[in-house]
């Protein structure tokens, strides 16, 4: 079951962590991210580093919910590799082109905002 727009909220109230399809740890949620046509959950910050002094943008596509967290199908070192994108609380049309040219994953064009205010992976990262 993918992440619904109902979840959103119970999601974002902090407390949960972002899983690998795995069960390995990445970091905690940070904030989600919806996508501005559709309302749907496209996009979720994790945050990782020392006392998650770092956040990093990790796609939604094909996350399931588990309890309180996100498991989603890349691994740390994907997600902490990823292009640096100011977490303000919305993505311009460019920065989710990136993102979604970094994941591999096809792009909708549409800008990103976070919710309120505010395919699996080898260890490498890459598609098997």
């Amino acid at each position: 079951m993918t992440i619904s727009s109902d979840q959103v909220s119970s999601l974002s109230r902090g407390g949960g962590k972002v899983m690998s399809a795995r069960g390995g740890k990445i970091g905690s949620i940070g904030q989600i991210y919806l996508d501005n046509q559709t309302d749907e959950p496209t996009w979720v910050t994790v945050k990782t580093g020392l006392f998650g002094a770092s956040e990093s943008f990790a796609p939604l596509a094909d996350a399931t919910v588990q309890g309180n967290n996100i498991a989603i199908n890349y691994n740390k070192a994907k997600i902490k590799d990823a292009p640096r994108v100011d977490p303000d609380g919305s993505l311009s049309p460019a920065e989710e082109d990136r993102l979604y040219e970094y994941y591999g994953i096809a792009g909708t064009g549409c800008e990103a905002e976070a919710a309120g205010d505010t395919g699996e992976f080898d260890e490498d990262g890459n598609r098997p």
